[in-house]
């Protein structure tokens, strides 16, 4: 996972920090009593070391595209989106050397899905899954990683202040993301807050 975001200039960090984020919101869901059979404290274990993996479909994206300071073209975004489903693929394949191991059903299901959109809308990919058919830390991972888009620095664009973030979040909520995943990062904020700080210095 490491090599692959070091070929991506626009990302560097990105693995370590929607690590916390996913467990952060992991935790606040864990003591608000939400979806107590999934998240025990091995599963939360799991995702942790499952989430940098997420984005490990990027081996097969090109560096001119990862690497373009700019916005991608149709094509290429076309191209760009493959690593969802190019990494699950990855990922099962590992499943069938290694054997079975929690983390990497995690793994497989945060990389093939943290695109998906929770209204099912066809912006999301790679399979166009909706609600609950996309698995619970899918949609952790999907706020953690668009909350780390919006707050870090690309070739292309500088860092977001945190309020504006904080806003596209909110109105996603319901749409892009599921609203009980999004009030409990919102619930979680000053820890999300002192992470993000804590990075920041680092």
């Amino acid at each position: 996972a490491e090599i692959i975001e070091n070929r991506d200039e626009n990302t560097g960090g990105h693995i370590q920090r929607t690590a916390k984020y996913v467990e952060i919101i992991a935790r606040q869901l864990q003591e608000q009593g939400m979806y107590k059979k999934i998240l025990t404290n091995d599963y939360i274990n799991d995702m942790k070391v499952a989430a940098p993996l997420h984005d490990i479909g990027k081996i097969h994206v090109s560096d001119l595209i990862l690497n373009k300071p700019g916005k991608l073209e149709p094509e290429e975004f076309e191209i760009m989106k493959t690593h969802a489903a190019e990494g699950k693929k990855l990922l099962l394949d590992a499943k069938e050397y290694l054997g079975d191991f929690n983390y990497l059903d995690i793994a497989v299901d945060m990389a093939g899905s943290h695109h998906e959109w929770w209204n099912g809308s066809s912006r999301g990919y790679p399979d166009h899954k909706k609600g609950t058919e996309i698995p619970l830390c899918a949609r952790i991972m999907a706020v953690a990683d668009v909350f780390d888009a919006l707050t870090s620095k690309r070739c292309y664009r500088d860092a977001m202040v945190l309020d504006k973030a904080y806003s596209i979040i909110r109105e996603e909520r319901g749409t892009h993301f599921d609203e009980v995943i999004v009030d409990a990062f919102f619930a979680a904020k000053e820890k999300i807050e002192e992470a993000l700080d804590t990075f920041s210095k680092e």
